[in-house]
């Protein structure tokens, strides 16, 4: 049970205030289909943090480092730039309102490989076991997923439309460049 909870504790903290979680937060800004939101991008942690846990490090023996990061820096600039400049104003009609469930996933399973959560997540398997590392991981992403939907869904009711689209283009641009000039 211990396993669990460190497991828990350590990919909560690491998360927090994660480019992750800064992206989920804006995704729920722009979108009513929340349960879909939560759905693609607890399919994607799975995919991503469930395949670290069995593989280990190995993943990112495999594909470059500088690779993850170049095709999640273009696209998370490529979100910012949709969001800001062919993103309509009626939350009905923009994309990632009709596709919380793509968005969602694309976005996380893009931006997760080689993450420093996935990464701690296939140590502790080494150590811990996969199950409990698994179930510890997921519990944690999910629940500051849901932290992240729920102040995104909060902000979109208090604030201005226009301001989100553009603090969240904003957003998704400087964390793009993040990923060509800081480790």
């Amino acid at each position: 049970m211990s396993e669990f909870f460190i497991t828990f504790l350590a990919v909560a903290l690491a998360e927090l205030g994660d480019k992750t979680q800064l992206s989920i937060f804006v995704l729920s800004s722009k979108t009513k289909h929340h349960l879909q939101l939560l759905l693609g991008v607890t399919l994607a942690f799975l995919i991503v943090d469930g395949t670290a846990i069995l593989l280990g490090t190995w993943v990112t023996t495999v594909v470059p480092m500088t690779i993850l990061k170049t095709v999640s820096g273009i696209i998370f600039i490529a979100f910012g730039l949709f969001i800001l400049f062919f993103s309509k104003d009626d939350e009905e009609d923009t994309t990632i309102n009709r596709n919380a469930f793509q968005a969602g996933f694309f976005l996380i399973f893009i931006s997760e490989w080689g993450d420093k959560t996935q990464i701690a997540s296939g140590l502790l398997a080494t150590r811990y076991g996969l199950l409990p590392v698994l179930i510890g991981t997921m519990a944690a992403l999910i629940a500051v997923s849901l932290i992240a939907i729920y102040l995104g869904k909060f902000a979109s009711k208090k604030l201005d439309k226009r301001l989100i689209s553009k603090v969240a283009g904003t957003l998704f641009i400087l964390i793009g460049l993040s990923f060509f000039f800081f480790n």
